[in-house]
């Protein structure tokens, strides 16, 4: 499994899980970058059956103004989350996703492109009944020459340590 950097202030969490404790605003984490492929797009094609020529027909693709097939902007919010989730392990159990906010398709994904995701813990609250935890994380999917693709804010529960 890819392993994070730390960027910006907050906790080294280099290999070790963060708990409840942990988590303060401003703590960034980095993902290891990923090359998108031929077969990524395909594949994502196939799973959501959106065969729109836009991204399944290059000659079509050619005569738009984005000049070659576009990968699927869902495409960049799977791929998102499932970066962020190799470079923020957490030390209590996930209950659940809770959603996205804020989320933006800022440029085209394209086959070809290197990216990583940056992941900014933005707040962590404790719920009323204080078994549970929900944590904030902005999430930034960004090309290797620093343009940002697509970002937003998602949040996550987590069950409070001891809570069995």
């Amino acid at each position: 499994m890819p392993t994070a950097r730390r960027i910006g202030k907050g906790l080294n969490a280099l290999g070790t899980p963060l708990g409840f404790a942990d988590i303060t605003p401003g703590l960034t984490l980095r993902s290891t970058g990923r090359t998108l492929t031929e077969a990524d797009h395909t594949l994502f094609m196939m799973l959501c059956g959106d065969w729109h020529p836009i991204h399944a027909d290059e000659e079509y693709a050619r005569g738009t103004p984005a000049g070659a097939r576009l990968m699927h902007g869902t495409f960049g919010v799977a791929l998102a989350m499932g970066m962020q989730a190799a470079a923020v392990e957490f030390e209590d159990p996930v209950i659940g996703a809770l959603g996205f906010k804020e989320w933006v398709f800022r440029h085209p994904l394209r086959i070809g492109d290197t990216v990583h995701v940056t992941v900014e813990m933005l707040s962590c609250r404790t719920t009323r009944d204080g078994k549970r935890y929900v944590v904030e994380r902005k999430l930034a999917l960004v090309r290797s020459d620093g343009t940002v693709i697509q970002d937003g804010v998602a949040a996550v529960m987590l069950r409070m340590p001891g809570e069995g």
